[in-house]
């Protein structure tokens, strides 16, 4: 069986409540002026301070077999395959025929 989702109104009742619970119970909520961001302005951003990237590049191992391994499964799918050329099963088709002077006789139904 599928529990039944809350509705908004449900969550924002449950929500009020909450806070009320909260708030009844000696809690205090600060009030943050418009605008204002979490952010300390007195301190640099690590993009702008250069901490980013301190370390010294790592040195890394080459795996020559793996790698080639794996361009030789690329190159397989771009590899042109052998096309089979497909057989066309005889179709019935209709054919006029016409007399010596181009002019149609009659129609009729020959196999390819």
């Amino acid at each position: 069986m599928v529990k039944k989702l809350p509705t908004k109104a449900e969550l924002r009742e449950q929500l009020e409540r909450e806070t009320l619970s909260f708030l009844n119970h000696g809690g205090a909520v600060d009030e943050v002026p418009r605008g204002a961001t979490g952010n300390d302005p007195q301190k640099a951003l690590a993009f702008r301070s250069g901490g980013l990237f301190t370390q010294p590049k790592a040195e890394r191992t080459f795996v020559p077999e793996v790698v080639a391994a794996i361009e030789a499964r690329r190159q397989e799918r771009f590899k042109p395959r052998s096309v089979q050329k497909r057989t066309r099963l005889p179709k019935t088709r209709r054919k006029i025929l016409y007399d010596d002077f181009g002019e149609p006789i009659r129609k009729v139904w020959v196999d390819d």
